[in-house]
């Protein structure tokens, strides 16, 4: 399952690159337009704020003027104001002219009119498949916000989208923002250093060898303002169920770590189990979050008898993939802590060593990885230590600074702030990447079969949780 050590630092490189940046994007092939060797982007009924977030900086050869194109309302209301926010900020404000069309033709004008060559999509999950197909089959590059489905109908469509994309020679992406956060790229660094981690370990199903854990919160603060949901936000026919949401970043991560640059295909996936269970939301909470005082229709469905929201909003599965169990959940509560945000814990488990990401109330709230010997296995802490050493000197020609010190149970890793991108700047370095894709007019030969394999893994767990 792992890598030579040659093969490793090759792959390294090649994140190194992604995380400063890919080189940008010139014309692309395939009938998307740009004739003037410039990228230019298409926005597409965005409803989620990271449809902003994509354009949070500039990109050389990215063309400033944006086209939008999606009906009346309060979700491009809120998604121009966060545009305009960026342009209009006092540090390194954006320069981007947006072109609106709002009739309620706006997929079909947005189809014929070709005014750009990439697709962006972030917003309502119930039609973003459809969306996908559509763009696909006239000519469209997609960088899509996940999920890029929620039911299993959904999949076959995005099946049918990317077999489409390969004949029109266009790129169809998921931003996967998670793989670009250090100590998750560090994480799966350490695991191929045999002396370090040992090799994989399987686990069963009561305890999987890898397990993530991500806790997110409705209400919060995004570029420093409260968000602002939009009601359907709380409608998971409308943006999915967690199992199918969230759990992209989850299941995508087990796969980039567990095996990278292995191309995987659904029949090394076994799901074992899964379920739902909801987050209660009164209606001051759903007020505070969307600025609406009642209820819309499609929710009244999911109130109980007290007249509080039970959010389908939380999901876990356990699977086997190639033979090795992993774990992946997600939880929804309202808002967190004074001080603290979203959440992740990882755990990978390896003959000689775990490595742990925890990001709790010991670490401030932000992400630290730790390294820690597995006991009874006859290996001696002290050799894990002098694994470790050279691994991080090695570590060093790639992520300059990262280092280490002792702890209660292991190690610690120690990365410089430097290191410690907020994850809204991630955007920015998925849209670099997937720039440099296009130039290249390629992905990487793992990602498609890869991308597919995620959405089968997700259908499986949401037809178990049934």
């Amino acid at each position: 399952m792992h890598m030579t050590k040659t093969t490793i630092w090759a792959a390294s490189a090649a994140a190194a690159v992604l995380l400063a940046g890919c080189e940008k994007a010139k014309q692309t092939s395939g009938g998307t337009g740009g004739g003037d060797g410039t990228v230019k982007l298409i926005t597409l009924d965005p409803g989620h704020f990271h449809a902003a977030l994509v354009q949070k900086r500039m990109y050389p050869d990215v063309s400033p003027t944006v086209h939008v194109y999606a009906p009346e309302g309060n979700d491009l209301k809120m998604h121009m104001d966060r545009i305009n926010s960026f342009n209009t900020r006092a540090d390194q404000p954006t320069k981007w002219e947006s072109k609106i069309y709002t009739g309620p033709d706006f997929l079909e004008k947005m189809l014929k009119d070709k005014a750009g060559n990439v697709v962006v999509l972030a917003g309502n999950n119930a039609r973003k498949t459809e969306y996908i197909l559509k763009s696909v089959q006239a000519g469209y590059n997609v960088l899509a916000d996940k999920p890029m489905a929620i039911t299993p109908k959904d999949f076959e469509l995005l099946k049918q989208a990317f077999e489409t994309a390969k004949q029109k020679g266009v790129l169809l992406y998921d931003i996967m923002t998670e793989r670009h956060e250090i100590t998750t790229l560090l994480q799966r660094e350490l695991s191929r250093f045999p002396k370090v981690y040992g090799t994989q370990e399987k686990g069963t199903p009561d305890d999987p060898a890898v397990t993530k854990e991500s806790v997110h919160h409705f209400c919060k603060l995004v570029a420093g303002k409260p968000l602002q949901r939009p009601p359907w936000y709380y409608d998971t026919a409308q943006q999915g169920e967690a199992i199918v949401d969230v759990n992209t970043h989850l299941t995508d991560l087990v796969q980039w770590e567990t095996f990278p640059g292995v191309t995987l295909s659904p029949a090394d996936v076994n799901v074992v189990n899964a379920r739902v269970w909801p987050t209660p939301i009164t209606l001051e909470q759903f007020k505070t979050s969307t600025s609406q005082g009642e209820w819309p229709d499609y929710l009244k469905k999911s109130l109980d008898a007290n007249n509080v929201l039970q959010c389908r909003a939380n999901g876990e599965f356990t699977y086997a993939l190639k033979g090795v169990y992993a774990k992946v959940s997600v939880l929804w509560n309202f808002q967190p802590p004074a001080g603290a945000g979203d959440t992740h814990f990882s755990l990978m488990r390896g003959t000689r060593s775990s490595l742990i990401i925890q990001q709790g109330e010991a670490e401030g709230y932000k992400p630290a990885l730790y390294v820690e010997p597995r006991r009874g296995t006859g290996v001696k802490p002290e050799e894990i230590g002098d694994a470790l050493k050279e691994a991080v000197a090695e570590i060093n020609k790639t992520y300059p600074g990262i280092g280490f010190e002792k702890h209660e149970t292991g190690w610690r890793i120690n990365i410089p702030a430097s290191y410690a991108i907020r994850h809204e700047a991630h955007f920015g370095q998925v849209t670099e990447a997937y720039l440099g894709f296009l130039k290249n007019h390629n992905l990487p030969a793992w990602e498609v079969p890869n991308m597919l394999t995620k959405y089968h893994t997700l259908m499986e767990a949401y037809k178990k949780s049934r």
